[in-house]
Formats: C-alpha cells, structure tokens, sequence
C-alpha cells in the first residue's frame, strides 16, 4: 500500500460526500487522487471542487495499482454493487449508511471483504461522540438502574429550508426518506443503549412538504423486559435538534434540550438536574477505519451496528408502509429494506 494511503471519493449522490473527501485530504495518513460519478456533470464539479482527477469508467478506476481504498458515496440502491466491485478489485471501502439495503447484502459484503483481506467501515459517526461515551459509562456503571425508556431524536430544516436534494426524495433511489437517511443515528443509538436487539418494530410516517417519501418519522422499538425506545427523525423543521432522554428506574439522563449539556437526575445524581462533565470523544469512523488498515484489522463492532441498522431500518419501513407492528425474530432483524411506500 501507498504511504500515504491513496484514495478515491466513489459517487457525489450524498450530500455527506464532500465531507469524506475532506477526510481524505486531511487525515495525515490519507491522500485523495482522483472521484468517480456516474453523472459526469456532478462528478467533473465535485473533482474541480477537489482539485483531483475525474474518473468516467468505475472498474478502470478501480483496477489502478495506484489506488489503495475508496469512499461510497452513491445513492443507496448503487451501494452493493459499487462496493463489491470495490472489494472485488481488492480496495479498502469507507461506506456511507446504510451499507446496503438489506441485511443480506450486508451479510455478503462483510464476508467478501474479509475473504479479500480488506477494511469494510461504515460511517456512523454518532458511536464516537463524547455524550456517547459518557452514556455508556454511566450505563455500564449501572447508575441508572434498569434502563426502562430512552427517545433519541434527530431533526434538520433539509426540506423546509430548501438545502436537501430532491433526489432524496426520489423512493428507489434512497430507499426510503427521512428515517432511511437522518433516522439511521438515533436508530443505531437506541440499540447501542438498549444493549440488546428489538423484539418488534412499529413506525408512523408523515410528509408535511408532501414529496413521495417521508419527511417526519417516529419509530418505536420494543426491547427484552417491557423496554421501549422511540427513535424520530425529521427534514422538516426548524431549528434543527439533536436530543437525548434516557430514563431508568434510579435515574434519569437528557442532552440537547436547548443546550449541549448531558444532564443528570435521580439517584446517586441527586434531585436536581446536574451536569455530568462529557469525557473525549472516541476517533471517529474515517480515523478508525484507517488505523484498521495500517493495522491489518476488521471493524467488527462497526459492521455489527451497520448491519443491525439496516435490519432496524428495513422493519420500520414495513410497518409504516403496512401499519403493522413488524415482529423481528433471530438476531431481531428484517432481510429486505425494500416495500411499498407509506401512504401519506
């Protein structure tokens, strides 16, 4: 491999995809050389932007000797293929979620990349915040008592402000709307606090700005003990807010309600609202997946969140387009995220 790593930015659909090409560029064990687009004009703008150079053919890019890893920034329904072509050629992948649209795809991408001895990581970039891991702590630490109910809800003005592509609203190519896309973060977080899987899935979904896709969204998660966790997300509102309520038969915890504090009551807490000091975040997910490379390791941890979010995903989608409560079996997952959508 390249010192530093060489990499390619894969499709400019997402709107997180200059993000990643940022990374790339500053990281100081990573060079960006060259992007690919299926839409040239998009692509030739976003390489200009770049300064690198601007690939048509997918696979001649992928078959340089001079290309170590990629980022996959393509609409979601381009995801498998792009990336297993990548793994194919031997390329580390950085993913932006959902990794796939379906659990079994997932599955087979992260067994084709450990069989090509390459890093598969998925950006999910709420694992490794500081309130994350100062929840963690207290969780682990058990101050908390039995965690009974946590709500989790993301909410941006993508829609109501106009900045949101209208391509993520277009059904096959998102797979889905606000909750496919913003709702993933407060999906693969109430999963991590719940330290289990769901039992069962229900979700309602509305378009306020009436596009074919959901743009308001709240999903209710049931876990092992009577446990529930309510995820939201929104593209339609303003401000935009990111909070955080967990609440246990000891003590309770919230962030984000006007401010971006992790407050603290109940319990050994006290009967106040106090605030609990945030520890340093985690690297995040660009910063681990590159130590993986150098490292010669497998993001484990990363791809069972990745893949248990599309199986959250897929069932919330089930039952919005359905109106049922979707019961989840085995390791509490769905195999497909794709269904008819909801009536709005």
């Amino acid at each position: 491999m390249s010192q530093p790593l060489t990499v390619a930015a894969m499709g400019f659909w997402h709107v997180h995809a200059g993000d990643y090409a940022r990374a790339a560029q500053r990281h100081p064990d990573t060079r960006l050389i060259a992007l690919w687009d299926d839409d040239p004009q998009r692509g030739k703008a976003a390489a200009e932007e770049f300064d690198v150079e601007f690939v048509t053919d997918l696979d001649d890019l992928l078959a340089r000797d001079d290309l170590d890893a990629v980022t996959i920034t393509t609409e979601t329904t381009r995801h498998t293929d792009v990336i297993r072509r990548a793994i194919n050629a031997g390329k580390h992948v950085f993913s932006e979620k959902l990794l796939a649209p379906t659990v079994e795809e997932c599955e087979e991408l992260i067994a084709a990349a450990r069989n090509a001895g390459v890093v598969l990581t998925v950006s999910l970039p709420r694992l490794y915040d500081d309130y994350t891991v100062a929840i963690e702590r207290i969780l682990d630490e058990g101050s908390l008592g039995e965690l009974t109910y946590t709500r989790v809800r993301l909410a941006h003005d993508g829609w109501a402000a106009g900045w949101l592509p209208e391509r993520f609203g277009d059904p096959d190519a998102a797979i889905g709307g606000a909750l496919t896309d913003l709702g993933c973060h407060p999906a693969y977080l109430t999963r991590l606090f719940h330290r289990a899987e769901p039992l069962a899935i229900s979700a309602s979904y509305g378009s306020v700005t009436g596009r074919p896709v959901e743009d308001n969204a709240v999903v209710t998660a049931e876990f092992p003990g009577g446990r529930l966790g309510v995820f939201e997300a929104s593209v339609a509102t303003t401000p935009g807010a990111f909070t955080l309520e967990l609440r246990g038969t000891a003590a309770s915890l919230m962030f984000g309600f006007g401010s971006e504090r992790l407050l603290a009551k109940g319990g050994a807490f006290g009967d106040q609202w106090t605030e609990v000091p945030l520890p340093e975040a985690r690297p995040g997910a660009f910063a681990l997946w590159v130590k993986s490379i150098q490292d010669g390791t497998f993001t484990e941890d990363n791809l069972r969140h990745a893949t248990a979010l599309t199986g959250m995903v897929v069932a919330a989608n089930e039952s919005a387009a359905s109106g049922r409560r979707i019961e989840l079996s085995g390791e509490g997952r769905r195999d497909h995220a794709e269904s008819e959508p909801a009536s709005l």
